[in-house]
């Protein structure tokens, strides 16, 4: 199997990552909203998803992380979707929101590290799954047309 067909047969792969990704964004974004503390998360002194989930760096601009996740999640589930692969538009697209996705974990990671000083076992597999979803993108989106199937 040539290196195109290999990647064109690939291609929903990255979907795993995109629904995965989501389901833990969007369970994140209801334990936010709600006064549940029902995160299954030890709480040591390095693991505890209740310290880092309630930071001051679990809001951008008084939006909660979570919810800006889940928003992700579902934006780059559409668009690594079977179809969305053909649309020849949506590579710079779907290309700079799995960008935005790693810097944004990054991001999340130094400040779960080095400011909050713990780190949560859901954001980790959110972390997780952006990089396996920046990982397929970068890898579908290089040197492969759109237009395959």
């Amino acid at each position: 199997m040539s290196q195109p067909d290999q990647r064109a047969r690939l291609r929903p792969g990255a979907l795993v990552p995109a629904v995965l990704g989501l389901a833990f964004a969007i369970y994140l974004t209801v334990e936010h909203y709600t006064p549940s503390t029902t995160l299954a998360c030890p709480e040591s002194a390095t693991v505890n998803c209740q310290k880092v989930t309630t930071s001051s760096y679990s809001h951008v601009l008084g939006i909660p992380v979570a919810l800006l996740g889940a928003v992700y999640f579902v934006v780059m589930t559409v668009l690594v979707l079977p179809p969305a692969w053909r649309a020849g538009p949506l590579r710079p697209v779907r290309l700079l929101g799995a960008v935005v996705g790693m810097i944004s974990v990054l991001y999340l990671v130094w400040a779960e590290l080095f400011q909050i000083g713990a780190i949560c076992l859901y954001c980790t597999a959110v972390h997780v799954c952006t990089l396996a979803l920046f990982g397929g993108v970068l890898w579908y989106s290089i040197g492969t047309p759109d237009t395959e199937a």
